[in-house]
């Protein structure tokens, strides 16, 4: 996403703000959904004391993945942690999300 780093790989403030709200928005376990006009299917892990979240993604038809974990701290913020690939693929992907409600189910 354009714009939305800034040098050292941090978030704007705003932009890490809505990145949040709609992660936070997802629901817990496996739903399908669309990206980018493509077929998804997404798992998302909340810990107990919600201070870790973790996003594993699978583009259904293809082999695209995107994976992170996301780490609240102590004080205010919280720290992105993509899994092998931008923090700019990954704020994209969350903010471009279109979850299939009806289809989601938990997955053990």
């Amino acid at each position: 996403m354009p714009g939305t780093m800034k040098g050292g790989g941090k978030t704007l403030p705003s932009t890490q703000a809505s990145f949040e709200d709609a992660l936070g928005k997802l629901p817990d376990g496996y739903v399908d959904a669309h990206f980018g006009n493509r077929s998804w299917g997404v798992t998302v892990k909340r810990s107990q004391d919600g201070k870790r979240t973790w996003l594993y993604g699978e583009e259904l038809s293809a082999t695209d993945i995107v994976s992170f974990n996301l780490c609240r701290l102590a004080g205010p913020g919280s720290i992105l942690k993509p899994c092998e690939m931008s923090s700019a693929k990954v704020i994209e992907f969350v903010l471009g999300f279109e979850p299939s409600i009806e289809k989601a189910a938990p997955r053990p």
